[in-house]
């Protein structure tokens, strides 16, 4: 495969991962990377579209900022999402996201309309998790479909230079330098958002860690989290298509 279809193949399967680990149920979702100054790769949709637990790599296409084609038959039985906006948008805000995953996990819906803030409640359970809730989990106050620039931009203002934002009634968006780094953070947002569910229906009150704690939840290192956490999302992938 060319660069260009191994990065295909990488957003369709962090699109895959992401169904399989249940942030996004049916057609909605999209997953995207940058590729050039003005230019990404998002997941589409066409009229043989099955879902996003079943994107392919011909379901990823390359496109410009402003939605057209980036190369001829690009689009040919494609559209790119309503929602396009909000990966332009984050992307311009901050060259370091490269990647962007717009999804649907129901209990980070659920704990933001149940007005309970995503806050790091767990330290060893999940330490990236509990580092990306430290300073908090901003949110976008609005339940609007993200379709214009001016609500894009309304979203990354929201943002706050965070990597995540909860999308009231809506979603998230999570930005990262990488696929699976993106991918990755929704996946840890939602256990953090399903365990102070849990913790609130079994009548405690939610506590954050405290500050001693911190020194003695180190980075372990990409090699140890990012990197194996990804081999085995690949590798749960494989067992549920066995």
């Amino acid at each position: 495969m060319t660069a260009l279809d191994e990065q295909r193949a990488l957003v369709a399967q962090g699109c895959r991962v992401a169904a399989a680990r249940g942030l996004v149920d049916g057609m909605l979702g999209h997953l995207s990377l940058r590729v050039g100054d003005e230019r990404l790769l998002v997941r589409c949709r066409s009229d043989t579209d099955a879902g996003v637990a079943f994107t392919r790599r011909d379901d990823v296409r390359l496109v410009g900022f402003d939605g057209s084609p980036a190369a001829d038959g690009e689009l040919d039985g494609y559209r790119v999402p309503n929602e396009l906006p909000i990966h332009v948008e984050t992307m311009l805000a901050d060259p370091r996201h490269r990647a962007v995953a717009h999804l649907h996990p129901p209990a980070v819906v659920a704990a933001d309309l149940a007005g309970i803030a995503i806050r790091p409640i767990y330290g060893a359970y999940d330490i990236p998790g509990a580092r990306l809730a430290r300073g908090g989990v901003p949110v976008y106050e609005r339940a609007a479909l993200i379709g214009t620039s001016r609500l894009g931009k309304e979203m990354v203002a929201a943002m706050r230079g965070r990597p995540v934002v909860i999308l009231r009634g809506h979603g998230i968006t999570s930005a990262a330098a990488t696929v699976e780094q993106a991918v990755l953070q929704a996946i840890s947002l939602n256990e953090l958002a399903r365990m102070s569910l849990r913790v609130r229906a079994a009548g405690a009150t939610l506590r954050d860690i405290d500050d001693a704690d911190w020194e003695d939840l180190p980075d372990l290192g990409p090699s140890f989290t990012a990197e194996a956490a990804w081999r085995h999302e690949v590798a749960r992938l494989r067992i549920d298509n066995a």
